[in-house]
């Protein structure tokens, strides 16, 4: 092949319209500005995001795809409402993924890691004291991103990164609940204690009972009809 290949790279803005929408309406399910079970009319969407019926589409799609979105037949598409068994299988998945990233960033973590671990939580309590919520799911992800990535575990994070929707759709109901940011933050210093000492069997332990914990509460909110008072509240 004679000569130099033209550059085969597609110039565009670093972050699209679409992304910005799609961004938009995932914060504004997820911060209950749209409730669940509430219809979403593209139409009134257009206008409250600026951007064109295409758009509009477009982010509802993918929205659908992370599981925030339901399209329902003769009716369109919908805000999710949560179900358990839905929410049971992803702690279960949680617990398995988040159990053995713990127990490999245990064995794999150098001081640097076990300092950005413990300062993590330290902005995720504060967070919690200053209830910013979205500030609260962010930083938790910061910390399991370093964790999983600690511990080698890219495969892993990966798919933890596909479920992130879902996953802050349940943490948006559990971290509103009463006296969770002080058990939280709690839980999460038993992980990184036992990260800290490289003790493998007790980060993993650690890590599979706080994820159990919040499984508890969100199956007792959502058995008791939680999920749509929290949320209006939220609103």
């Amino acid at each position: 092949m004679s000569g130099a290949l033209p550059s085969l790279k597609v110039q565009r803005p670093t972050t699209t319209l679409r992304e910005l929408a799609l961004e938009k309406m995932r914060t504004a399910i997820l911060e209950a500005h749209f409730h669940p079970g509430e219809r979403l009319v593209e139409r009134s969407l257009c206008e409250i995001l600026g951007v064109s019926r295409t758009v509009v589409r477009e982010v509802l799609r993918h929205l659908e795809t992370e599981g925030l979105v339901d399209s329902i037949p003769n009716q369109g598409p919908i805000v999710a409402v949560l179900d358990f068994d839905t929410a049971a299988e992803i702690y279960e998945i949680r617990a398995l993924l988040e159990g053995e990233a713990a127990m490999a960033c245990a064995q794999h973590a150098d001081e640097q890691t076990v300092a950005d671990l413990a300062g993590f939580i330290e902005q995720i309590q504060a967070a919690f004291e200053a209830q910013d919520h979205q500030a609260v799911r962010a930083l938790t992800s910061a910390f399991y991103e370093r964790m999983f990535i600690s511990g080698k575990k890219h495969v892993a994070w990966e798919i933890v990164q596909s479920l992130t929707a879902r996953i802050n759709r349940l943490r948006a109901l559990t971290i509103a609940s009463d006296d969770r940011g002080r058990q939280a933050v709690d839980e999460m210093h038993r992980i990184l204690s036992a990260i800290e000492v490289r003790d493998t069997a007790a980060a993993r332990e650690a890590a599979i009972a706080h994820v159990h914990r919040v499984a508890e509460i969100a199956r007792k909110l959502l058995a008791e009809g939680h999920e749509q008072a929290v949320w209006r509240q939220a609103g």
